[in-house]
């Protein structure tokens, strides 16, 4: 492997280990959707907005979400809609790892 393959699959990995919690594949999720705010981000996953503002915080220093000021308030999206595909295909894999664990079951 050369160098810059293993930066690329450090970098890679940084982003995937970003998603990686409940909270941000949800708040993931809710962006799909459109821009939101933290307030109704927080509701949506019922969390308080402190930590849902951490969590968009590491988020943001990935590159997964974008952020503007709007008055008072701050609105996230995500910067590339294409993580859903990736979200998606996790979906997947968790239908097929199900399907084959019922399959197993039913031989039992």
């Amino acid at each position: 492997m050369t160098p810059e393959q293993k930066k690329l699959y450090r970098l890679k990995a940084d982003l995937v280990s970003a998603a990686a919690d409940p909270i941000r594949l949800a708040v993931i999720d809710f962006l799909a959707g459109g821009e939101q705010c933290v307030c109704d981000i927080a509701k949506f996953v019922g969390a308080e907005r402190s930590n849902v503002s951490r969590h968009l915080a590491v988020m943001l220093r990935a590159g997964l979400v974008d952020s503007r000021k709007d008055g008072l308030k701050v609105m996230y999206s995500l910067r590339t809609p294409c993580i859903m595909k990736f979200i998606s295909c996790v979906t997947d894999v968790i239908r097929h790892q199900a399907r084959e664990s019922s399959r197993i079951l039913e031989k039992i």
